[in-house]
């Protein structure tokens, strides 16, 4: 078959599946922005992203609308460009629906089958906007501006034969007239090399280094933010430092913004909260390493004796199932997409993503005791090995989900 995988930042979610169907001997390429510049595992070709974005005061509610229908153009013209210079026809179009890339494809080859990566689904109720009260908007108009952005959401999902998303939690989000086409099957994790290592060492950036058994407290995200409970970890983390004196606390992230609001003034969400606890942390036993190489971060997710995990009801992060596969004992919070992976007192331990007095004492509980919580690293590990396996489980699925489109097409 040809495949042709569409996605602004590939591989993105396509990282392991996109190589395999080309062993199996599919005619695989990928088509992306042309200022990607992560590596490909398969022949790449790019389209030239719309400039400049559209005049948000202009555009008013269809202001996303435009910027998502301006990308799925210049997709198109570079997919016209493949079918009339090289002529040729994909059998098979899987597209990550976010940016709008897939809406005009079905017209340049209407004869493809399209599926697409259905992430999340907007909405201004029950999800992530709102949930936390501190950043909430009263406004109006917040809520008309994420129903007015569901519509390239929506488009994209009547379009498509098949839709695929990696957790329950994400499919339900989806409207329930589209929900029937969502086949969940996680991205997988490769449970092979994300394992427990008693003599796992791992050496930071900043030169410090720790080994297994070594009292380590990890918080790891994209970016150093309020969606990802940074704040929530911060304020938590004087209680923790004061009552564990030894614990070392391994921050990694970046400083910018992968979701939700941006912090106003000159200062990052990291240094907001890192300067609303300063006074009442050592800054000897923090270490700040920015965004870290993933060789690290695995070895990281060996040696950390605790992890914590937190976040508003939103995407599911590769990371927490990373450290559950590596053994960590992970302190995550009492949201959906979380309660789907973790059993409270089974598979890891659950705590109210606002009640900072609730996650501190969880996280020195857990620190303290570590031979007590041995069962709930296994447990976590087995669950992740037995559900989000790469090799055994996910990636055969992930397989039979694109070659069966064709063949039921």
């Amino acid at each position: 078959m040809k495949i042709l995988f569409v996605h602004q930042n590939f591989p993105g979610q396509f990282l392991r599946l996109a190589p395999e169907l080309a062993e199996r001997g599919h005619e695989v390429i990928a088509l992306t922005d042309e200022r990607n510049e992560r590596p490909s595992p398969v022949t790449t070709h790019r389209y030239r992203k719309p400039e400049p974005k559209p005049d948000r005061q202009a555009g008013r509610f269809g202001t996303t609308f435009t910027e998502m229908t301006d990308r799925a153009h210049r997709v198109a013209r570079a997919g016209l460009a493949l079918r009339e210079q090289h002529g040729y026809a994909p059998d098979v179009i899987f597209g990550h629906g976010g940016w709008g890339e897939t809406l005009f494809l079905p017209e340049v080859w209407p004869d493809a089958r399209l599926l697409v990566y259905a992430e999340l689904y907007y909405s201004a109720r029950g999800l992530d906007v709102g949930f936390d009260p501190e950043f909430a908007s009263t406004v109006p108009e917040r809520s008309f501006n994420i129903v007015a952005r569901q519509g390239h959401q929506a488009l994209m999902m009547a379009q498509a034969d098949a839709a695929l998303s990696p957790t329950e939690f994400q499919a339900d989000t989806f409207p329930a007239c589209f929900r029937e086409k969502i086949s969940i099957i996680h991205d997988g994790v490769d449970t092979d090399l994300l394992q427990p290592d008693p003599d796992a060492r791992v050496i930071l950036p900043t030169g410090a280094a720790f080994s297994a058994g070594d009292e380590v407290l990890t918080f790891v995200n994209r970016n150093l933010e309020p969606y990802r409970g940074y704040h929530s970890f911060m304020r938590a983390l004087p209680e923790v430092m004061r009552a564990r004196p030894n614990a070392q606390v391994v921050i990694v992230g970046g400083d910018e913004v992968s979701y939700g609001p941006r912090p106003g003034g000159d200062l990052s969400w990291k240094q907001i909260f890192l300067d609303e606890v300063r006074d009442r942390i050592d800054p000897a036993r923090v270490h700040f390493t920015g965004r870290v190489p993933y060789g690290t971060f695995v070895q990281l997710m060996k040696v950390t004796r605790v992890h914590c995990y937190l976040t508003v009801p939103f995407v599911l992060s590769w990371s927490l199932l990373e450290a559950m596969s590596a053994g960590a004992l992970v302190v995550g919070s009492r949201t959906a997409p979380v309660e789907e992976v973790i059993s409270d007192g089974v598979s890891g331990r659950l705590v109210d993503f606002f009640d900072t007095a609730e996650i501190a004492e969880v996280l020195i509980d857990a620190l303290a005791n570590p031979g007590e919580h041995a069962i709930l690293r296994e447990a976590a590990r087995a669950h992740v090995v037995e559900n989000y396996d790469l090799r055994r489980i996910c990636l055969p699925r992930l397989i039979d989900f694109v070659e069966g489109r064709v063949q039921s097409g």
